[in-house]
């Protein structure tokens, strides 16, 4: 079952592969938000992203007959390219399933990690059609990018690291895709700091996650409309639970919003983020979250890997 001891567990396995990132602050951005804030660089992750945390520690606990066989996922950009990269260190096959209008940056690498990729239709049922005809073609293991335990785990490495950094912090702020980010962060924090609060951020055109909790079941928006192309993936059966039980709210932040945001990351910082990474700092930035001059606060800035050639502006279209 998933927990902080299999977080804990975690952090063992990929310790010598992972980065321990850095924690960020600005002066500046604190007295904007008249809140103290700490950054969780995530950004400067091996890969680009918080995802080589889940990818490393799903491929690092195949057993031997299961890794000659090579692991297969889908997705839109970070989650492949850190399974590719994973792989890639153990010496093994990667099958990358990959949605038609992916960034450019973020396929070149996965072809960079020597992955096999498998281009599918852009939706959902497309992507998980695809894979499964993959891994019955080949006998991979599926390392679904957010709803696997050996992933949530993974993932649940930077909360552990961010409270060891800051451990007084009162509020935690992630971004909400499939949720494996969210369920790790939010397990890892109530274990250790109980009245922590972890507070969830979706794009507005992509707010599925909002609108499960508060259905009490998965619901699946029928297209995502949102530049944040990481932050378009349904919650799953394994993360949706866990997030019912210790996620304290999820806001929303428009498009513009969080471009905004991106490029004061950008100005102010001096770091390189890309949109879904900067949906989070959005909804802190933009007030969306009640705080006080006592708060403390971690956000994660979930990953880097941005295609200068496409690269958004605040007023495009979503």
């Amino acid at each position: 079952m998933f927990s902080i001891d299999t977080i804990h567990a975690a952090r063992e396995r990929i310790a010598a592969l992972a980065h321990r990132t850095p924690v960020l602050r600005s002066r500046t951005l604190d007295a904007q938000t008249g809140a103290t804030l700490f950054f969780k660089a995530e950004h400067l992750q091996r890969s680009g992203s918080f995802k080589f945390r889940g990818a490393a520690n799903a491929v690092l606990s195949l057993t031997d007959e299961q890794a000659r066989r090579g692991v297969v996922t889908h997705s839109s950009g970070n989650h492949a390219a850190a399974l590719a990269l994973a792989a890639r260190i153990r010496g093994i096959p990667a099958h990358i399933v990959i949605p038609e209008g992916t960034s450019r940056a973020k396929v070149e690498a996965v072809r960079r990690y020597g992955a096999r990729i498998i281009p599918c239709p852009p939706t959902m049922a497309g992507r998980e059609a695809a894979a499964e005809r993959v891994r019955a073609e080949t006998g991979a293991e599926l390392i679904h990018p957010y709803n696997d335990f050996r992933v949530m785990a993974g993932q649940g490495t930077a909360a552990l690291e961010l409270l060891e950094d800051v451990p007084d912090l009162d509020t935690i702020v992630v971004p909400i895709s499939g949720g494996g980010l969210a369920a790790g962060v939010a397990t890892a924090a109530w274990a250790l700091r109980p009245a922590i609060r972890i507070i969830g951020v979706e794009p507005a055109g992509a707010a599925d996650a909002l609108r499960s909790l508060q259905a009490g079941t998965i619901v699946r928006e029928p297209e995502a409309a949102t530049v944040c192309e990481g932050l378009r993936a349904f919650l799953g059966p394994l993360t949706f639970p866990v997030l019912r039980k210790h996620l304290d709210g999820i806001v929303t932040v428009a498009d513009s919003e969080t471009l905004a945001s991106m490029r004061l990351i950008w100005s102010v910082l001096k770091q390189v983020i890309e949109p879904s990474a900067a949906a989070a700092p959005a909804a802190v930035i933009g007030k969306r979250i009640p705080l006080s001059q006592t708060s403390r606060v971690g956000i994660v800035l979930t990953g880097g890997n941005l295609d200068f050639d496409t690269m958004p502006q605040p007023g495009d279209p979503a």
